[in-house]
This record gives C-alpha cells, structure tokens and sequence, in this order.
C-alpha cells in the first residue's frame, strides 16, 4: 500500500487561487517580509525503465517523447510553455535557472553529457509551476507560491502528481516508497522548502545557530539556488534533508506550523533590536543602498544583491515605503546574468553586464520614487508586533559611523 501523500487539510476553497500576475514573486503571502517563497517538489520515476543517470541518450529521448503528452494533458495551468532544453540556448536555459523553474543540473547535465532527452513544462501565466523531464529523475514536478504557503503548495503539487500518476506506472516499493536516483529522495520523494530573506540574522552574527538549529532537526540550509550554492543577498533557502521516515503531512506539520514560524520570529526579532539599538545605521544603510542603486553606472551581481537585500529590509522595517516589496523581489530576479542577456537578446561581457545591471535598476527604481509620494507606512513588520523605538534626536550621535553599528560583515 503506497504511503499516503499530504492532503494540506484546513484550506479553503481559494487554495488554488491565483498568487497575481507576479505569482511566487508577488510579496503577497503570508510573512512576505521574511519568507520570499514557498516551494514543494515530488520525485518520480517510470517503472520498468532507467532511470536517468543510467539511460542512455536515446533512452532519455523516448522518455521525453513519452512523458510529453502525459504532462501536456494534466491540466496544470490555464497554458503550458513546454521547453526541450536540447534546442534551447545556455543563456535561455540560465534564465529559467534564475527563476527557479529548473535546477542548475538540469541546465548544465553532467560534464561530457548530451542535452538531448531533457525538457520541462512551465505553467502560464504565472510561472510559478514547472515540470522538469529527465533531471535526476524522470519526473520532477514542483510549485512554488509567495510568502509562507506550504499547505497549498503541497496541495496542489499532489493534485497534479494524482493526475500524472493515473496515466503512468510509478517505480514504487511497498517498503521504501518511491524511488528515486538518489538515497536522499526515496520514500515520499517530497521535499519542502522555503526562501528566506535573514539579512539581520547575518548582522547580528545569528545565522550560524539557525543553521546547526535546522541540522539538528534533519533540515538544511543552502543559497538562493540549493544545493553547492551560496547565500547572496541574505537568501537562505531552508529544506528537509530526506525523505524517508516521514509522511508528508508531518513534514509540513513541522515546517510550516513549528519549525519556519520560529525562523521568522528569531528573525524579525533581531530586526526590531536592530531598530531599537540604531535606527540611524539601518536608515543610513537602506538610503545608502537606495542611492547606489539609483546613480550607479556599474554593479557586480553580488553587489546588486546585498544593496537590494538591505534595501528590502528597509521596506520591511518602514524606512523605506516608497517602493513595494514585489518590486524589489522581481528586480532579485531581472538583475541576474541570464535575464540581462535574454533582455538584449544577444550575449554580454561581464562588464557590459555590469553596465546593463546598473542601467536596469536605476530606471525601474528611479520610476518607483518618480511615481508618487511616499505611502504613509512606518513601523515594524506587522501588526502586533512591538512599535520600533522613536528616531533619535539630530543632535544625538550618528550611529552610523560606529564600526559595531548594523550591518552585513564586510559592508560599509
């Protein structure tokens, strides 16, 4: 008998309702000023045929050409963007990396290895569902929704595994579970993550407890883009490190009910003792951002990335309202090499990216604070949450120019 799957009891009729025309981006969810996104992911297999890391080119290629019109017909989107990535440019492919709706592995393959026999299927309009064909394993199916929404993710990522699963014979042991490629991913083959924005966790030093807090509850905490990727910006994306031993309605139980709750609590915590102990540095900070962002005629990814990271937690504390969070998440996004380049539609040395970068985000900002003035929005992350301390008098020192003042290690 196959374990059964997460049902995201207790949401409503509107579970699968549209995130908007920014989709996972939208900054809508629930603690979108901490939780970026939620995402959950299945890993399947056909029975009876290789698995993709021991298929060959042709064996993949069939796969393809048989998995196509099973996904193609599950009616997972209002239209489908199917993409064989065997046709598909580096730079095109890079793009959908930066969007989450691939993995590196299933852009780059393995050293030596034929593209051919790998593709995936995007929903439209919204970009926030994809199907990846060939990635480690024959079927990854994923979904990825703003802010703090894990039950619907799972819901609806179940939804449409019981779709394609009606068509096809999963590879399944009444054991183990699903298999799967790798060890890590058998059993459910139900992974569950979020991305997290923990800029003042970096400031205040705090980061690593949450890291060895999360390995010792068998979770992991990776960049922006998993696995062997690095945390820019202050983007942590927080996932459970297997899949076995657990359904995946205590996964979520843990998750979204106990586990990211206290992240985002420990996290906006310290942003309060961050606007208590120098609201001054964290002003100076954001504005600092804000004018490099609108004048800077060169900038390096990694360098957007931490003025736009510092400039999200200055909308987030109300020092900043002038521009909306959407923005800021859509620009993390835009800003990146791929996207750059897919603008222009042709190939970009590093420096011109730099100039493309720059040019980029001073006119979308410069149009945000042309637009209008400023919304009368100031406090703290929610309400409820304790107010933030008063500005200090003008004649009251400038913390900012204290070196243990806030800010990211290394910054100015």
């Amino acid at each position: 008998m196959k374990p059964r799957r997460g049902t995201g009891a207790g949401r409503g009729p509107d579970a699968g309702a549209s995130d908007g025309a920014d989709g996972w981006l939208a900054g809508s969810g629930e603690a979108g000023d901490v939780v970026l996104s939620s995402r959950a992911r299945l890993a399947r297999n056909i029975a009876g045929f290789r698995f993709p890391n021991r298929a060959s080119p042709a064996e993949r290629t069939a796969m393809v050409g048989r998995l196509k019109p099973v996904v193609l017909s599950a009616g997972f989107a209002p239209q489908v963007e199917w993409v064989d990535l065997s046709s598909t440019s580096s730079m095109h492919r890079g793009a959908l990396v930066e969007e989450h709706l691939i993995s590196r592995q299933h852009a780059m393959g393995k050293p030596g290895e034929s593209m051919h026999g790998r593709a995936v299927a995007i929903g439209l309009p919204e970009r926030r569902l994809s199907v990846m064909i060939n990635e480690e394993d024959h079927l990854r199916l994923q979904v990825m929704r703003s802010g703090l929404d894990l039950a619907a993710a799972l819901e609806e990522i179940d939804a449409l595994d019981d779709r394609i699963e009606a068509r096809v014979d999963y590879a399944f042991d009444p054991r183990f579970g699903y298999l799967t490629a790798c060890p890590t991913n058998i059993g459910t083959g139900a992974r569950l993550s979020v991305m997290l924005h923990l800029p003042a966790l970096r400031m205040t030093r705090e980061i690593e407890k949450v890291k060895r807090a999360a390995d010792d509850l068998g979770l992991t905490v990776r960049g922006a883009h998993g696995e062997g990727s690095e945390a820019s910006g202050d983007f942590y994306q927080l996932s459970n490190q297997t899949t076995i031993g657990k359904s995946e309605a205590v996964l979520l139980k843990e998750l979204e009910a106990e586990i990211v709750p206290s992240v985002i609590a420990y996290e906006r915590t310290a942003r309060q003792r961050l606007v208590k102990g120098g609201r001054r540095g964290l002003e100076d900070q954001a504005w600092r951002a804000v004018g490099v962002l609108l004048h800077a005629r060169l900038l390096a990814a990694d360098e957007a990335m931490q003025l736009l990271s510092r400039l999200r937690l200055g909308i987030a504390v109300g020092i900043v309202p002038q521009v909306s969070m959407a923005l800021v998440n859509r620009l993390i996004i835009a800003c990146q090499p791929s996207h750059l380049q897919l603008a222009v539609a042709q190939e970009l040395t590093q420096e011109q990216r730099r100039e493309a970068r720059a040019a980029l985000l001073r006119a979308r900002l410069g149009a945000a604070f042309a637009a209008g003035p400023p919304m009368p929005r100031r406090g703290l992350i929610r309400p409820g949450d304790e107010p933030p301390a008063s500005d200090p008098p003008a004649s009251e020192p400038d913390q900012a120019g204290d070196p243990d003042a806030p800010g990211p290690a290394g910054s100015g």
